[in-house]
């Protein structure tokens, strides 16, 4: 397969799309079978889990795919970074695995949580490892520059561990079968993996030494530090739904992370983005083509922030009515939250492509202050939210963190060598984000909730009683927005085109039909 950056996104989105869609019909179907306190429980768990892994998995993953992407002469390199790596991550997962069964037996997890986390905790001792080698081989083959494989086995995974959720939820096994479907959907996702990794590598290699030509110090510095650096990204992510868990119900904690779900489908393009960078620019980086890299984030922050507010808008304003129908009505409190988030959300949205770029140069000390920095506001600002105001608190601190992020990876930017936001037409895209805004919310709001039943009008049955907002809003919005993007240079005809030519013709003729 030929591979250039489009056709990489094009694996790597086509992937994540079925990701989101698989994501958008388990969660409302786990919520309803869990119930919110269920679920927040599961949140809290697994938000948990998630902070646990960062030093078990986050250094072995970016250093394999960073380096394991470099084409160097060194003979069989490939398969002696697999090696390097495989062994770090074998060793980490175990010290991981026997710190949490001692957390159990020791009486810890008792002390700290509700008795029933308790056989959670097991389970996640068993996690640890099958997360961490359904990881570590998949990203290995995005290293290898084999996103066209490793993106359809995240959907494989994704899919098997839903279909298994639901299933033993609806049986009865609650929170603990919902863990129990993670892990065996996570064995079968290694087991795959390895199968098309001894094509492209020698798994012989993890018996042998490895060279002392190899750069085993600067690997492990990169390790080290990225630990350091992904562990403060993901604490913008997770310490609010942890704190949530100490200070607020359970039903609170799921409102909270129901709203999370929902405005976290807005970093789709942006996660697909961040897929393809690291290895994509470890070579630029490698050979001193700033030059590539500022035009490649340039370019790559004005799509996303084109993409991410209209997805934005949309999402904000069809949140009354989408959130009941999804949710259930049960879930209007998690509206509310919604629209807090959404402002920061969207500043992470533009922010996780520059990320990743400048994760690739090597040089983590100004990646690790920037994320630091925003990290400090966010735990704050949770800390002293969250006890008077609940989720609410949670909303407004994490959205300030969030918002917080991309200012300071715009410094670490540039104090690296390249200007992230050169010429990334900012004015253009926020006149066309305040005018079809107006369109968008307006329209929202007059058709309120009004159904098709309401009308009195015929329509597909099954739609009768969907609200009017949800059909009519997204394609008018749509239309709206493209157009005042195109008429005020936000994006060009010209690179559009230029998109669609490197788009496999099925996926952009129907859309170059419309093009003048």
């Amino acid at each position: 397969m030929n591979r250039n950056l489009v056709t990489a996104f094009g694996a790597i989105a086509s992937s994540r799309l079925a990701i989101v869609l698989i994501s958008v019909a388990f969660a409302p179907l786990l919520v309803r079978l869990l119930g919110f306190e269920s679920y927040g429980a599961y949140a809290a768990v697994i938000a948990l889990f998630d902070l646990l892994m960062i030093p078990v998995s986050s250094g072995v993953i970016s250093g394999c795919r960073k380096y394991i992407a470099e084409d160097r002469d060194t003979a069989e390199w490939h398969s002696y970074i697999f090696a390097y790596y495989f062994r770090r991550a074998a060793l980490l997962a175990l010290i991981a695995m026997i710190s949490l069964v001692a957390a159990v037996e020791t009486g810890l997890v008792g002390h700290i949580y509700p008795h029933a986390y308790t056989p959670y905790f097991v389970l996640l001792a068993g996690l640890v490892i099958a997360a961490q080698f359904r990881e570590y081989t998949r990203r290995a083959l995005m290293g290898l520059k084999l996103e066209h494989i490793g993106e359809p086995l995240n959907v494989v995974y994704r899919g098997v561990f839903a279909c298994l959720a639901l299933a033993l939820a609806a049986l009865g096994f609650g929170v603990a079968g919902v863990l129990v479907a993670q892990i065996v959907a996570s064995l079968l996702g290694v087991v795959l993996a390895l199968i098309i990794l001894t094509r492209h590598l020698s798994l012989t290699h993890l018996l042998k030494r490895i060279p002392d030509s190899y750069p085993t110090t600067a690997m492990r510095s990169f390790n080290y530090q990225s630990v350091v650096y992904i562990f403060l990204l993901a604490s913008l992510y997770k310490v609010d739904q942890i704190l949530l868990g100490t200070f607020a119900s359970g039903d609170q904690v799921g409102y909270y992370r129901a709203a999370l779900v929902l405005v976290q489908f807005l970093w789709f393009v942006p996660r697909s983005l961040q897929s393809l960078l690291l290895q994509s620019t470890s070579d630029l980086w490698a050979n001193g083509r700033t030059d590539v890299i500022e035009a490649l984030a340039t370019r790559a922050a004005r799509y996303v922030l084109l993409l991410t507010m209209l997805l934005a808008l949309g999402l904000g304003a069809l949140a009354p009515v989408f959130v009941p129908l999804y949710y259930g009505t049960a879930a209007t409190p998690a509206i509310q939250v919604l629209w807090i988030l959404l402002p920061g959300t969207v500043g992470v949205a533009v922010t996780r492509p520059l990320l990743t770029i400048t994760h690739a140069n090597g040089d983590m000390t100004v990646l690790i202050a920037a994320t630091g920095a925003a990290a400090v506001i966010n735990l704050v600002g949770n800390m002293v939210l969250i006890p008077p105001f609940g989720p609410s608190g949670a909303a407004i601190a994490t959205t300030l963190g969030y918002g917080a992020l991309p200012l300071f990876q715009v410094w670490g930017a540039r104090s690296v060598g390249y200007r992230p936001f050169k010429n990334a037409r900012l004015l253009q895209i926020g006149i066309t984000t305040l005018f079809s805004g107006i369109g968008i919310v307006g329209l929202a709001v007059m058709l309120g909730t009004t159904t098709f039943e309401t009308l009195g009008s015929p329509v597909v049955w099954g739609l009768h009683r969907t609200p009017l907002a949800l059909v009519v809003v997204p394609p008018v919005g749509f239309l709206l927005y493209s157009g005042l993007a195109i008429a005020t240079g936000a994006i060009t005809v010209g690179e559009l085109h230029e998109i669609l030519d490197r788009v496999p013709r099925p996926l952009g003729s129907p859309i170059r039909s419309f093009l003048p």
